[in-house]
């Protein structure tokens, strides 16, 4: 009479283990032979099944099952409704539907579960049809389903990944092509123009190679000043770096990376550093959130004193404006005799999505 549970493994033995006598369908022995086979065919399957017999959708699940349930109670012999009573009305109305004799196939459905660790969202692909006696009658249902929820979020950070991307390559060109509009157009030397415009795009190229070393949209603002000023600046131990691990989004790490690279390369051909002894601070405070507050400044020291130029150039105009923007502040570059100032006062964004 219990052949039927016969290479169920330990699942079969919990089934018969089970007290069954205050269910309505009794102990597994009088079970119809109906309910015996096709507990037999769940049990023997390795793909996630739960069988639900009768009106009241009583579960027997298999151990394939199992795992899906996480932390919560077998729920052997319970009613569908009370074993994920939090879904109940997502699933409910689709369990009627089988005991109406309609199966019904779901792909990639979302629905926030209980597992033991407080509600969670997850994705299931589920299918639940009926099962009939020899007479045709529907006297209960399979749940056939897998658990999707890797695969979804996976999906879900490809799209979030190829947006970001798509994104921060129409900035990139933007930025180039105001690069390259701006040193054209200026009425230095042929080889100097393009010296500068090499510099200024391998400064790009640095700042991009910041952002792709990280697993986010962004990098540290310690990471952008020192790929900004590493291929300028021979001795490290001229710049002095202050500040926490500050994240920018990409399009402000950009702006920075190329401020900084305009304001270093000033300080070599101009300022402090372009005479032994002299010093550059660069200190930073805050940003430690998204729309926090941020703070930046650049502090030359110890070099030849300084001229204000009698024009700005497309460095200074970058340094001033499009970075006030894209920190939505203000940026103010100071030519003070003892050594050229910038201060930043902005905001930090949030990573664009």
């Amino acid at each position: 009479m219990l052949n039927f549970l016969s290479g169920g493994g330990a699942m079969a033995d919990t089934i018969l283990a089970h007290d069954w006598s205050d269910t309505s369908i009794g102990p597994p022995a009088d079970w119809p032979a109906v309910l015996k086979s096709t507990v037999g065919s769940m049990l023997a399957s390795r793909f996630p099944q739960c069988l639900m017999w009768g009106p009241d959708l009583l579960t027997i699940p298999n151990a394939a099952y199992r795992p899906l349930m996480g932390g919560k109670p077998l729920g052997l012999g319970l009613p569908l409704r009370e074993v994920w009573g939090e879904i109940w009305d997502d699933v409910g109305p689709i369990a009627q539907r089988a005991l109406a004799g309609e199966a019904t196939f779901l792909e990639d459905m979302e629905l926030t579960v209980e597992r033991g660790k407080g509600p969670e969202q997850a994705w299931f692909t589920f299918c639940y049809s009926p099962i009939r006696d020899e007479w045709g009658h529907v006297v209960g249902m399979m749940d056939t389903v897998i658990e999707t929820t890797g695969t979804v979020l996976a999906e879900r950070r490809v799209r979030i990944a190829n947006h970001e991307l798509a994104h921060r390559m129409k900035n990139t060109l933007a930025v180039f092509q105001a690069i390259a509009s701006q040193t054209l157009a200026s009425d230095l030397p042929r080889e100097e123009m393009r010296t500068r415009l090499d510099q200024r795009l391998a400064a790009l190229g640095a700042a991009h190679t910041t952002l792709a070393g990280t697993s986010h949209s962004a990098a540290l603002v310690s990471d952008i000043v020192r790929q900004a000023m590493l291929p300028l600046v021979d001795d490290a131990a001229t710049i002095e770096m202050d500040g926490p691990e500050t994240l920018l989004a990409s399009r402000q790490a950009l702006s920075l990376a190329l401020g900084v690279h305009e304001l270093a390369t000033n300080a070599i051909k101009y300022g402090a550093l372009s005479q032994p002894g002299g010093t550059v601070q660069v200190r930073w405070a805050g940003g430690q959130a998204d729309n926090d507050d941020l703070a930046f400044e650049w502090r030359e020291q110890g070099g030849p004193p300084v001229v204000e130029p009698g024009r700005r150039g497309f460095g200074s105009r970058l340094i001033e404006r499009v970075m006030a923007a894209d920190f939505q502040g203000k940026a103010a570059l100071e030519f003070a005799p003892g050594g050229v100032q910038f201060r930043l006062a902005g905001r930090r964004l949030p990573p664009e999505i």
